[in-house]
This record gives structure tokens, C-alpha cells and sequence, in this order.
């Protein structure tokens, strides 16, 4: 009761807790909800290479002489999907190992380029990211990029679901199998460059995975395993955030250790309910 009782205060009396809760609020669901179709297209190294690419992304706003560089994250984040994509489509090597080239490519542009300007200290706060810093100013992207989110999954959840379950039956039943595909990719990557700066390079990728594999132990049905993602990556990320004020830790990695804990809980209940 009192981490609940530290947050309630931290809350009513600093502003910049405020928005990190409400920041914490609006990302959540979104990953919540965006790692149930990760974790059924078996795309978390996927995600994770676009968690990587972030750097290349800052790095090249600098160049542009940008003051901030959401909107070139943003801009290489969705070239970086689409042609991740286009690659991955052709079938010449293993979609593992067309990941892991354009993964390992991304981070190491990202870095030769921020140190080769001498920025690199300067960003290495993406690595671990700081929820704290969250402003009012990050909070109408945050809220459209889940309102986006939203319309995304009414429209395409099930078609994608059925590409991931069976791709040869979803293509004979009108799916648009490269449109779908490229058009998550960019939604994912909006997500991922959106939310890297307060949540980190190394820790976005749990983010979005570890709900959703916790959700498939719980849930019996698609409708309960959306839902026990998204409630999971909220609860947790509330708690997170609390616990890490009260206890002095990154925001980020608290959460994170959250859902590992409700993780290794639901592997021990499904296997309960299994027997």
C-alpha cells in the first residue's frame, strides 16, 4: 500500500510524474495490444531490429539539422520496415537472417554516426530511455499514435491473425498478404520510434513481447488473450513506475522485471491448468 501511497502523492504533487503516468497510460495498451500480433507472427527479433535502428534514425536528424529527432526517427523507422519487408519477401536467405543483417547494420550506422559527430554520449540515454521525462508537449503524439493504433486493430487484428496462422489460406481468401505485412511493419515502427526515448533501445522489444507471451499461458480464446495482454502491460506498467519511484530505479527495467515476475506466475498457472 505504500508504493501505491508514494505514487498517489508523487501524482498530486510534481507534474512530471503526472505525465509519466499518463505517458505510461497511452503506451501501454498499445504495445500491449501490438505484442499479441508480434508474438503470433513470431516477429520479436523483428521488433527488436527496429528498436536498434532508432539510433540510425537520431543520427541522422543531426545530420539534418534537426532540433529533435522524432520525425527522422519516424521517417527511417518506416523505410527501415518497408524494405525489411520488401527483402524478407523475395525469400534469398532465412527471414532470421535478413533480420539480423538489417538489425546489426542499423545499430552499428546508428553508433559510427553519432560518434563520429561526438554526439554519442549526448544519446545514449535511447539506450535505457527515462519515463520521467515525459512532457505535456509528448502526450498528443502519444495519444494519436494509440487512437491509431486502435482503428489499426479493429480493421486489420483478424486478417493478420489469420496471415500469421496460415499465410496460403489467408492469400486464397483475398487477403492482401504484402500490404498487410508492410502495413503493420510501419505501424510497429511508428510505436517503437514514438516510444524509444522514455522507454530504451534495449528495453522496447520486452516491452512489447513479454505481455503478450504471459497473455497466450492465460488466455483461453483470441478476445481473452488482446485483453490479458493489454490489461497486463497497463498493471504493470503502473506498478512499474510506482515501484521505481519508491525504490530508485529506471522506470523502464522496473516494468520490465514486472512482467518477467507475471511471466514466470502464468508459465507455473498454465502449467496447473494443463495438468
Amino acid at each position: 500500500m505504500s508504493i501505491i501511497h508514494n505514487l498517489l502523492y508523487a501524482w498530486s504533487h510534481y507534474s512530471f510524474i503526472r505525465y509519466a503516468l499518463i505517458g505510461v497510460l497511452l503506451f501501454a495498451p498499445m504495445v500491449g495490444a501490438l505484442g499479441t500480433l508480434v508474438v503470433n507472427g513470431q516477429l520479436a527479433f523483428f521488433s527488436d531490429s527496429l528498436g536498434h535502428s532508432a539510433l540510425t534514425g537520431i543520427a541522422l536528424g543531426l545530420m539534418l539539422g534537426l532540433r529533435a529527432p522524432l520525425w527522422a526517427m519516424l521517417a527511417f523507422g518506416a523505410a527501415f520496415a518497408i524494405a525489411l519487408c520488401a527483402v524478407k519477401s523475395r525469400g534469398a536467405a532465412s527471414t532470421d537472417t535478413t533480420i539480423g543483417v538489417f538489425s546489426s547494420t542499423a545499430m552499428a550506422l546508428g553508433v559510427v554516426l553519432l560518434s563520429l559527430r561526438g554526439e554519442f554520449a549526448k544519446y545514449s540515454n535511447y539506450l535505457v530511455g527515462d519515463l520521467l521525462s515525459i512532457s505535456p508537449g509528448d502526450l498528443p503524439p502519444l495519444g494519436a499514435a494509440l487512437a491509431l493504433t486502435a482503428v489499426y486493430c479493429a480493421l486489420r487484428y483478424n486478417k493478420l491473425l489469420l496471415l500469421n496462422a496460415n499465410p496460403a489460406l489467408a492469400k486464397s481468401r483475398g487477403v492482401p498478404v504484402r500490404a498487410v505485412e508492410t502495413g503493420f511493419a510501419c505501424v510497429l515502427a511508428l510505436v517503437v520510434m514514438l516510444s524509444i526515448r522514455w522507454v530504451g533501445v534495449l528495453m522496447i522489444n520486452a516491452m512489447l513481447v513479454v505481455p503478450a507471451a504471459c497473455a497466450r499461458n492465460l488466455a483461453s480464446d483470441t478476445r481473452g488473450y488482446l485483453a490479458w495482454a493489454t490489461s497486463l502491460a497497463v498493471a504493470c506498467g503502473v506498478a512499474g513506475l510506482a515501484l521505481s519511484l519508491a525504490i530508485g530505479t529506471a522506470a523502464g527495467a522496473t516494468i520490465v522485471l514486472l512482467l518477467a515476475a507475471c511471466y514466470a506466475g502464468s508459465l507455473a498457472i498454465g502449467r496447473r491448468s494443463g495438468a
